[in-house]
């Protein structure tokens, strides 16, 4: 009886319409609310209310108020408005932050299309998978991986309360069986095929589609422009091959291009720089699959070392061990010597044949990468809300729900854009589905050890009934259409959706201001 509203409360955070990080799991009989005006009353002020208050008053307001506690992030985007510039320069204050949000959809765009999607298609064609399930798969624990390790944290909370172990096992159980499933299904529907039992479906063959002038996945000057190669290999020092790979420019295609597509490749190129040296790249389709040993060999050290020190903003990195050595400094120690191990027994002109390890650790590091961003964009857009006195929830239905699902919107949308609908299209499933069954599993995993057996949740406001009727109407909803038109899905299917999400804010925020009321609540 508690496996539901559990579900149910996991839904909705990592919805973003409740705080990441906010304790959602009760010990039973007690009501702990998370931060949020549609969830907690009387818990003291919200931070939208900050405004309220003189001036001079804004920065202990901040700095004393637990719901202006920001979840994560390098930057104090709070403290910086209201405490760092006087009150006159509020305007300049979110100008810059504004900016600040745009170039955090560049780092996002140019990550997601240049390196974590090029790493994934390197993933699945090294270990022969099918789109759907390199979909549910690595591309949905791309996605979802930092909302479980949320999940985690919240269950790990003190005053939260374990689940039996029956309904532990019971979550993972669940996701291995659809993990499982959906290969089961493609393994036998590709044995049709090849008996001849099974027509392909005219959407096979799924080749990636032809945009205009694509650009490679690795955005170094040395792949671009094949026809000016030299028709004889010629035998390149480490140096110079290391100083082409770090190039993000492509000199002859920028005299070719107008003023504006300049002006926004002078903005990308520090972000393409820096991730460069962090995120190896493996392309399957050149001769020598990207090899470039001398940065590859970097990449052993730069990508662990960004991993551990961008994983919650840098606790873990810094973490001492027996409170005397740090993370970071044992992964430099680990990382050096095994890079150097590798130059060493590797060449220049052939790379090893262990490089495919290589796509992996560059879909984790650009994962990272992606989950830093998106937590920074989170803090940027709550504290816009918190400047225009939005409240939690409205600021939880809209910004924050938008900022949290961003990093995975621009990974799908990147993977359908170079040619592998079906892959975004299982992802968009397989991390909900991954969010919720692994992160609660495991989260209770590692609380068994509580006297509680179960853990109960008693919503106290019709949102949380909104929220959950619209997630299972949605999913119902995709559950009938995409059987009934035979898993060929158009435009009218991706109106549908998108006119049920506006048609679901609008009650939502109606019901929030109490324009709509459920009188049997």
């Amino acid at each position: 009886m508690g496996q539901g509203p559990t579900g149910l409360a996991v839904v909705l955070s990592l919805a973003g319409a409740l705080p990441a990080g906010t304790p959602l799991l009760l010990d039973v009989g007690h009501t702990l609310p998370p931060a949020g005006d549609a969830l907690s009353r009387g818990r003291g002020l919200d931070c939208w209310e900050v405004r309220k208050h003189n001036s001079s008053e804004w920065c202990h307001f901040i700095r004393s108020n637990p719901d202006c506690q920001l979840d994560g992030g390098f930057l104090d985007y709070l403290g910086g408005v209201f405490c760092v510039f006087p009150p006159q320069l509020l305007p300049l204050a979110v100008t810059l932050y504004a900016l600040w949000l745009l170039y955090l959809f560049i780092i996002l765009g140019v990550t997601a299309e240049k390196f974590f999607c090029p790493n994934l298609s390197a993933i699945s064609t090294t270990l022969k998978l099918s789109h759907n399930v390199a979909g549910v798969t690595f591309l949905a624990f791309g996605n979802g991986a930092p909302d479980v390790f949320s999940a985690v944290v919240a269950f790990s909370n003190p005053r939260t309360a374990g689940l039996a172990i029956g309904a532990v096992f019971g979550y993972l159980g669940l996701y291995v069986f659809y993990v499982l499933t959906v290969v089961l299904c493609t393994c036998i529907h590709r044995r049709q095929r090849r008996d001849g039992l099974a027509p392909p479906g005219p959407w096979e063959p799924e080749m990636p589609a032809n945009v205009e002038e694509p650009e490679p996945s690795g955005t170094n000057s040395g792949d671009y422009g094949e026809e000016y190669r030299p028709l004889l290999p010629s035998q390149e020092t480490s140096l110079r091959i290391l100083t082409t790979a770090l190039s993000p420019l492509d000199y002859r295609k920028w005299r070719r291009k107008p003023w504006y597509w300049r002006l926004f490749k002078a903005f990308k190129v520090p972000v393409e720089l820096v991730l460069l040296l962090t995120v190896p790249v493996v392309d399957p389709d050149k001769d020598d699959l990207n090899w470039k040993r001398p940065l590859n060999c970097l990449h052993i050290l730069t990508s662990p070392l960004l991993c551990v020190l961008t994983l919650k903003s840098g606790a873990y990195g810094l973490y001492q061990i027996q409170g005397i050595f740090p993370v970071w400094a044992l992964v430099t120690l680990v990382a050096s010597a095994l890079a150097l191990i590798i130059f060493i027994t590797t060449s220049n002109e052939e790379p090893p044949k262990y490089h495919c390890v290589f796509a992996f650790l560059g879909f984790l590091a650009s994962a990272m990468w992606i989950n830093a961003a998106a937590t920074e964009l989170v803090n940027v857009l709550r504290t816009l809300g918190i400047i225009f006195q939005l409240s939690n929830t409205v600021l939880g239905l809209t910004l924050l729900a938008w900022g949290n699902s961003i990093g995975d919107a621009f990974s799908d949308l990147t993977m359908a854009r170079q040619g592998y609908p079906r892959m975004a299209f299982s992802a968009c499933f397989g991390g909900i589905i991954f969010n919720i069954l692994v992160g609660v599993g495991l989260g209770c995993l590692l609380q068994m050890t509580s006297s509680q057996p179960l853990v109960k949740l008693e919503p106290d406001s019709p949102l949380v009934w909104v929220l959950a009727g619209t997630l299972g109407l949605s999913l119902a909803f995709s559950f009938v259409m995409v059987p009934a038109q035979c898993f060929q899905l158009g435009k009218a299917y991706g109106l549908c959706l998108i006119t049920c999400y506006l048609v679901f804010l609008c009650v939502a925020l109606l019901t929030e201001f109490r324009v709509i009321h459920f009188s049997t609540l």
